[in-house]
């Protein structure tokens, strides 16, 4: 379905649009500057905002961890560059939320005054607001297709642990070639594809070891050395 601003809302799988944008931390060329890189991209509803500045804080306090995963986060939302700035600003300067204080936000905050970039990626939505963006994540892998996408409202903040896990299992699946279950941990069991005929589904059930075991025909595991 084509949205009223001509763009079609992104889906995993797709190519993540791109884009050029201003941000605090100089312009970005989207994706070749982060080629081989995962991407984080999320939107926010406005600077100055309560909700806006627990998130930027945890996310910041969290960047290095999200380093170690060969992943970059990139902000946006529909305020200029002077006012991300100070916003930014303020947070290091006078904010101290659950033991985090001092915070500098060293990731790029996109300037979208025009809703470019955030039209492209769906992430503003007229019943929730027509001038804000919700608060939009994409997960985006090194070959710039989106993976990941989650939605939440504008009075809901996010889970942050939850989005550091979705790189860890989605880098698994790739790194594998296996799934993950419900609440899923690294080092926790894998699954593994299910069986495509009967005789390699029996062979499957018969052939538990040290590193597989099956619950049922269609539901085998990997253990994952500890």
């Amino acid at each position: 379905m084509e949205e009223t601003t001509g763009f079609r809302m992104p889906l995993i799988g797709d190519d993540a649009p791109s884009f050029k944008a201003k941000t605090t931390q100089g312009e970005i060329n989207f994706p070749d500057d982060y080629k081989g890189k995962w991407v984080i991209l999320f939107s926010h509803p406005a600077d100055f905002t309560p909700v806006c500045t627990t998130e930027f804080m945890t996310f910041a306090t969290m960047q290095n961890d999200f380093k170690a995963l060969n992943t970059e986060l990139i902000g946006l939302s529909i305020d200029s560059i002077y006012a991300h700035i100070a916003w930014l600003r303020t947070i290091k300067e006078k904010i101290k939320f659950k033991g985090m204080e001092n915070v500098e936000v060293l990731f790029p905050l996109i300037e979208d005054i025009k809703m470019e970039v955030a039209n492209k990626f769906g992430m503003v939505q007229p019943n929730a607001s027509s001038t804000q963006a919700v608060r939009a994540v994409f997960v985006i892998d090194p070959k710039a297709k989106i993976r990941c996408i989650l939605y939440y409202p504008l009075s809901t903040g996010r889970n942050f642990d939850e989005i550091k896990r979705i790189i860890q299992a989605l880098q698994k699946a790739d790194a594998d070639g296996v799934a993950t279950p419900a609440d899923w941990r690294p080092g926790d069991d894998v699954i593994v594809p299910p069986a495509g005929s009967c005789g390699v589904a029996k062979d499957r059930m018969e052939a538990n070891d040290d590193d597989k075991y099956c619950l049922d025909w269609f539901m085998c595991f990997k253990r994952e050395k500890k």
